[in-house]
């Protein structure tokens, strides 16, 4: 299980833990306040994250995800004090539009696993959240105070979180540089424009993605946004109309 995880620092009190050995190359993020921590996603769960988190906050721990996406919620079983959004408690619930043995397809696929692990025993987290999230809710863990930000598209019950007092937003699968999935039925194209047209809209200064190259610019918010626009605009913001490639991000409607 050794070298599973990476740890990168972004502030004192702030910290990436991520998951490079597995494609996705899954992100969680740790905000470490003056009463509580949060942490965002608890990444694929292949590895026992809570260590990870345990040797940089003694403060008690409140997990929440992005979205109830697999790669996301691996972690959730060590943090009983989780919440989730309203849209998506049903996946949380045995109502998870994927089964068991597509989502131990994707855990194996492409990574280099840990010796001896049995993807067998890899278990879709299920349970009942401590809160139920809506947009606009705020999070506060003593001295910083993180707003929720109800943003569909890829998923019903997707959040961004905005950290207004240093303008640093989480995006989860929303907004990152590769293929962003909007494709699946669980998906809707037209929710994420409007998502993209939210967030688009905030001043941020820093944006903290869930997957792959942290080497991302708020800038990239407004072309995301602009583009989405520009495939409404030509009738094209569906499903099946195909993979639109727009050079260090792409999307798969």
């Amino acid at each position: 299980m050794k070298d599973w995880f990476t740890i990168d620092r972004i502030d004192a009190d702030t910290h990436i833990i991520s998951e490079y050995r597995h494609w996705e190359e899954t992100h969680c993020y740790l905000l470490n306040g003056s009463e509580r921590s949060l942490l965002i996603d608890t990444g694929l769960g292949i590895c026992n994250i809570y260590d990870e988190v345990r040797k940089l906050t003694d403060k008690p721990v409140i997990a929440v995800a992005t979205h109830i996406h697999w790669d996301h919620i691996g972690g959730h079983k060590y943090f009983p004090d989780f919440y989730a959004h309203e849209e998506e408690l049903n996946w949380l619930n045995g109502e998870f539009p994927l089964t068991m043995e597509q989502i131990k397809g994707m855990v194996v696929d492409r990574c280099e696993l840990p010796e001896g692990y049995d993807v067998n025993k890899y278990e879709f987290f299920q349970g009942t959240p401590a809160r139920v999230l809506k947009d606009g809710d705020k999070i506060d863990i003593g001295g910083r105070c993180i707003q929720v930000l109800h943003t569909p598209g890829h998923s019903p019950g997707h959040m961004c979180f905005w950290e207004k007092d240093r303008s640093h937003l989480f995006t989860g699968d929303l907004v990152y540089k590769d293929t962003l999935f909007a494709y699946y039925p669980s998906t809707d194209p037209e929710a994420y424009l409007v998502s993209l047209e939210k967030i688009s809209a905030l001043q941020v200064k820093r944006v903290f993605p869930a997957h792959h190259t942290l080497d991302i610019q708020p800038e990239i918010l407004i072309r995301m946004h602009d583009a989405f626009r520009q495939l409404q605009a030509k009738g094209q913001l569906h499903h099946g109309s195909g993979t639109f490639d727009y050079g260090d991000w792409a999307v798969w409607l």
